[in-house]
């Protein structure tokens, strides 16, 4: 035990004089300013190599999906109250004149003589009639 009282031993003396030799340039003001010139621009120099890297990560990163999520199925054979609103893009209790600006909004964006479908756009008129209660079947021409 006494090789590695007397390493340890003198590993501390090392660190002692290493930081006493630290002390005294820091005291001289000769000497500290160079010193701390050089420790700013080494500061500097890292803080600058890890910002780049950062950007560079950060630029190629994967693109995240947008949270936004569209319904994932088909029309369902006698349209429901909820399956109108979801195509109109309302809540199941929207007032008239929501689901009146609703309809005409989507089919502004689906109408037929505009290259929309004829099947969607009969879709979206069911929608309405639903919402708004005029309906008395299935009402969809196909």
């Amino acid at each position: 035990m006494s090789w590695l009282y007397r390493r340890c031993c003198n590993v501390l003396n090392f660190i002692l004089r290493f930081l006493q030799s630290l002390i005294d340039i820091f005291l001289d003001v000769h000497q500290a300013t160079p010193f701390f010139a050089g420790l700013a621009v080494a500061a500097a120099a890292l803080a600058g190599k890890y910002g780049i890297q950062a950007w560079h990560a950060f630029k190629t990163r994967p693109p995240k999906p947008k949270l936004r999520k569209f319904y994932e199925g088909g029309f369902q054979p006698t349209m429901t109250r909820r399956e109108a609103a979801q195509i109109l893009g309302v809540r199941e209790s929207a007032n008239p004149d929501k689901v009146k600006e609703a309809h005409r909004r989507v089919m502004v964006a689906n109408h037929p003589d505009a290259g929309g479908s004829h099947y969607l756009a009969s879709k979206i008129n069911e929608a309405k009639d639903v919402m708004l209660g005029k309906t008395k079947g299935s009402g969809s021409a196909f």
